[in-house]
């Protein structure tokens, strides 16, 4: 199925880098799909190998070598420059789309590393590309997540089978962008989980300083950590999130109050003075190209997805990890799908989240000991059969 998928890029993709990356991928599941059916004990991880080098590693060495990269590889990389020369990642008058830059100030740090090496030797150059960071942070917080919870899932082998899975493969290779958000709001909830309420809400504070989709996030790890925790602990996390917040976003809201507003909130929604480019088909594209009847239409119907999540969260609190990470799924799907404005693979996050959580929190596969009473003439002793000894 995933070789199907990757295949169909580089027919029907107008995209570039999306071609590329659906050629070597489709070669990657194909041969990935041809190691797992051998009968050898070692062909399923090795299957997981050759599909995270076709999917992942190929791909990605190819489009940073090139530059064959999506638009908003470009765009944080010129946020992390203007950050480093004016202390804010906003043009005060952009002159087209690609110098929009839609994303919190947060986001400019994975273009700083760029902004460092801009004038540097040209083969570290490479070490600039804004999708190296992003990978980085994505993976560190999957690992971090993952000693949080104790080791707990079914190991490594479906720690890289899900990498090497097209909804991770793909934007990382091609954009990434949305990969940090993702991790930070894994690595979240497993705190809020593991009822470490000040963590998690610096987790928090991190991803909802890169993109405002973060912040349903907010709700749903409160109610976690209400849960679980009790209401002060929700409490102390969700002022830590959101006075981080604050302070991550307020340089630029001082020095560049209009371009944040208009780049951040404006343009994302179909408001601004440009175009967004994300105009997928979703029902809240479609009502809001019926006029501004129809944008208010979207909104009120955003608005009230919203209500009805924060609701649900009141009413039945989540429990533990998996139903936490499924309650902001559908808080996400709702937004995406609803707002005036939005792409497809938006819904990647949504989907990550909730298949992330279960492997996580997958029981684990070895049998606990057992014990049985043996007599023993007179007397009767315990004897282990198998497990511990």
């Amino acid at each position: 199925m995933a070789a199907v998928w990757a295949a169909a890029f580089p027919v029907v993709s107008s995209l570039g880098p999306h071609r590329v990356w659906g050629a070597s991928a489709c070669v990657g599941y194909l041969c990935a799909a041809v190691a797992v059916l051998s009968r050898r004990s070692l062909g399923r991880a090795v299957s997981v190998w050759i599909a995270g080098i076709g999917a992942v590693l190929v791909p990605l060495v190819v489009l940073v070598l090139t530059g064959g990269a999506q638009s908003e590889v470009g765009v944080v990389e010129r946020a992390g420059l203007l950050t480093v020369r004016q202390g804010t990642p906003y043009l005060a008058d952009p002159q087209a789309v690609v110098e929009v830059t839609p994303y919190l100030p947060g986001m400019a740090l994975f273009g700083l590393p760029g902004a460092v090496v801009a004038d540097g030797w040209e083969p570290l150059r490479y070490l600039g590309d804004a999708r190296l960071w992003c990978a980085a942070a994505f993976l560190g917080c999957l690992w971090a997540a993952g000693r949080v919870l104790g080791g707990r899932g079914t190991g490594q082998l479906v720690g890289a089978a899900l990498i090497a899975s097209p909804v991770v493969a793909l934007p990382l290779a091609v954009s990434g962008v949305d990969l940090p958000l993702t991790g930070l709001l894994c690595l979240a909830l497993a705190l809020a989980a593991r009822h470490r309420p000040v963590a998690a809400g610096l987790a928090l504070a991190l991803a909802c300083s890169l993109k405002w989709t973060a912040w349903p996030a907010l709700a749903v790890v409160a109610a976690l950590l209400a849960h679980r925790a009790g209401l002060g602990a929700a409490l102390r996390g969700t002022g830590v999130a959101v006075a981080g917040t604050v302070l991550a976003v307020l340089p630029s809201a001082l020095l560049a109050p209009g371009p944040l507003v208009e780049q951040v909130f404006a343009f994302p929604t179909g408001r601004g003075e440009w175009e967004t480019p994300a105009a997928s088909p979703l029902p809240g594209r479609l009502l809001a190209d019926l006029g501004p009847f129809g944008w208010y239409a979207a909104m009120t119907l955003l608005a009230a997805g919203g209500v009805a999540v924060a609701v649900s969260l009141w009413v039945r609190p989540p429990a533990g990890l998996v139903p936490a990470a499924d309650r902001l799924a559908v808080g996400l799907c709702t937004a995406f799908l609803l707002a005036p404005a939005g792409r497809f693979g938006y819904l990647a996050l949504p989907v990550l989240l909730s298949v992330w959580a279960r492997l996580a929190e997958a029981p684990s596969r070895v049998a606990p000991a057992r014990s049985r009473v043996v007599a023993t003439g007179s007397a009767a002793r315990p004897v282990l059969v198998g497990g511990d000894r």
